[in-house]
């Protein structure tokens, strides 16, 4: 296919149809990408998100950790449903996903812990062992292409403090974590999106304590992080974040108050978030999933822990929408991902 100069700049989003491969493709603002024949329908009858492990609040016993997973098909409505349950009563966990594995990543048990698990996002039931982090990591920031994971962004016990370790795996193996590289700017409890290409940091807690810093990378290679531009306030525990291919929504979680307030990206360019809408609910150390259409935030800390799931339409802006509730007991500080995220095209 002979490339032809446009007349005017190419617009992110735009279309073509390449006669050499025969696919479909879109610009990524850098790139064509092809767009995926595959799709989670083929797999769950629609996009279907995981939030695995976490802190419970429940009015029938104590606090404490949680082993639960639930499940909610995006594309709908309604309550959550039991899915299994991680290795063990775990909070600030990450996760990831594949259209086919989600691999929960770090987490505390008690003690910082470096183990990953993963199970089969069509199927329901409990977690295997997919091998350890380079290092422990509490609430650490994730993101995922179709093949790769990035882990970061975590708080550490060695010492105590946030740290700048990246690290990624190959989903459709299982095995350590290798190193990828570092974040510009050290920091811990962020939150976290990707494109096919890019992945995003955003926000978190520093040595100076929390901050408006969103960094990028690229998935596919190795190396250290870029500045992105920053949210409009200080933030942290914004791990409710999620993206399509094109738009990344960011949950800002504690500014340094509990808020509701959340703000979008263009991945594929550089610069500041702006304003997308307002939770139903306040809260932070939420979950996250989402489609190519909609993003899901379930629970987190009001500061008790809630059962709420909102959504919204990711291209568009305005406030959530209540989708249904957790199943079981309300939760915090545990991780989310799904088989229709932004970084699977």
């Amino acid at each position: 296919m002979t490339e032809q100069r446009p007349l005017q700049p190419t617009p992110v989003g735009a279309l073509r149809f390449n006669t050499d491969s025969a696919k479909l493709e879109y610009f990524d603002g850098n790139v064509y990408v092809n767009i995926t024949t595959d799709s989670p329908e083929q797999h769950t009858g629609g996009t279907r998100a995981i939030f695995g492990g976490g802190y419970r609040n429940s009015p029938t016993g104590p606090a404490g950790r949680s082993d639960e997973i639930d499940f909610v098909n995006v594309d709908t409505t309604g309550n959550a449903s039991d899915f299994g349950d991680i290795a063990g009563n775990y909070r600030g966990v990450g996760a990831l996903a594949s259209r086919t594995r989600g691999v929960f990543t770090g987490g505390y048990a008690p003690g910082y812990i470096n183990t990953m698990s993963f199970v089969t996002i069509a199927s329901k039931g409990n977690v295997s062992d997919f091998g350890d982090l380079t290092i422990p990591m509490y609430h650490p920031t994730t993101a995922a292409s179709s093949t790769r994971g990035v882990i970061t962004s975590g708080e550490s016990d060695a010492p105590l403090a946030q740290n700048n370790v990246m690290c990624y795996i190959t989903i459709a193996q299982t095995g350590n974590a290798v190193d990828f590289g570092d974040l510009y700017a050290a920091q811990r409890n962020g939150g976290g999106c990707a494109s096919p290409t890019r992945g995003i940091v955003s926000g978190g807690y520093s040595p100076s304590g929390n901050v408006n810093i969103i960094q990028f990378f690229t998935i596919s290679t190795q190396g250290n992080s870029a500045d992105f531009g920053d949210t409009s306030s200080v933030c942290t525990a914004g791990s409710g974040s999620s993206s399509n291919a094109v738009r990344g929504i960011l949950v800002l979680g504690q500014v340094p108050s509990v808020t509701n307030t959340v703000e979008f990206i263009t991945i594929a360019t550089l610069g500041n978030a702006n304003d997308f809408g307002d939770l139903t609910v306040a809260r932070r150390s939420s979950a996250g999933g989402s489609s190519p259409t909609r993003a899901v935030v379930a629970g987190g800390s009001v500061p008790g822990a809630s059962d709420v799931i909102d959504y919204a339409q990711i291209m568009t802006t305005g406030n959530f929408i209540d989708f249904g509730d957790l199943n079981g007991d309300p939760r915090s500080q545990f991780g989310g991902c799904s088989n229709g995220h932004g970084g699977l095209g």
